[in-house]
């Protein structure tokens, strides 16, 4: 599990394209090196990833399948900029919000005005967000500001800290984010999805009469 809040922005420094196998290494900053392992679970842009290999300070790591259709991870290049997260520890302070590292897809920037940013994505997925609640791009923990159903976007305010902390402040226009969504709202708006839908079976199984 992750938090949300960004420890670091680390470079790419090697990549290795295999098929459907793409294997890269990340240069991690020495307080991020402390302890950490092979198995290890790492947040790469909100990713959830495995360490693979540790050589000094180049941490590897391998993306495959799903992992490269549904994220910005099959987009990275050398010295390509990624915002870095350990996994958080049990005691540890929660200064964002619980996520899995399990991207539901990309979004995309069509908006940057004074600090705020407007993103487009799936329609499917706006059932997810509501204004003042959370959400993750590229693994930073956000507050929703505006939520528009009709245009199928999203709009979040970013102080000059996150900006300067994290790789948003080098997002332009048509940069592709990825998105992972509050899964309290996710499992609260399926599980009412499945209630209305067993309703509909049960009224078209006893016409109407229950």
């Amino acid at each position: 599990m992750f938090t949300g809040i960004v420890q670091a922005v680390a470079s790419i420094t090697a990549i290795e394209k295999k098929e459907s196998l793409l294997r890269y290494a990340v240069l991690f900053p020495l307080h991020l090196l402390a302890d950490l392992e092979r198995g290890a679970s790492v947040s790469i842009d909100g990713v959830c990833q495995t360490v693979v290999d540790i050589q000094e300070a180049q941490v590897w790591f391998e993306a495959i399948g799903e992992t490269l259709n549904c994220t910005t991870i099959s987009h990275l290049q050398i010295d390509s900029k990624v915002n870095l997260e350990r996994a958080a520890k049990i005691g540890s302070e929660i200064g964002g919000h619980l996520l899995s590292g399990h991207i539901f897809g990309q979004g995309h920037i069509i908006g940057i005005k004074d600090n705020i940013y407007s993103l487009e994505c799936s329609a499917a997925w706006m059932k997810y967000l509501f204004s003042k609640g959370f959400i993750a791009v590229d693994g930073i923990s956000l507050t929703l500001v505006d939520v528009d159903r009709h245009q199928k976007c999203f709009s979040v305010h970013l102080i000059p800290e996150t900006l300067k902390r994290t790789t948003f402040g080098q997002k332009k226009v048509g940069s592709p984010v990825n998105l992972e969504f509050d899964s309290v709202i996710q499992a609260a708006v399926e599980t009412i999805e499945n209630l209305w839908a067993n309703e509909g079976v049960a009224n078209t199984r006893f016409g109407g009469q229950i």
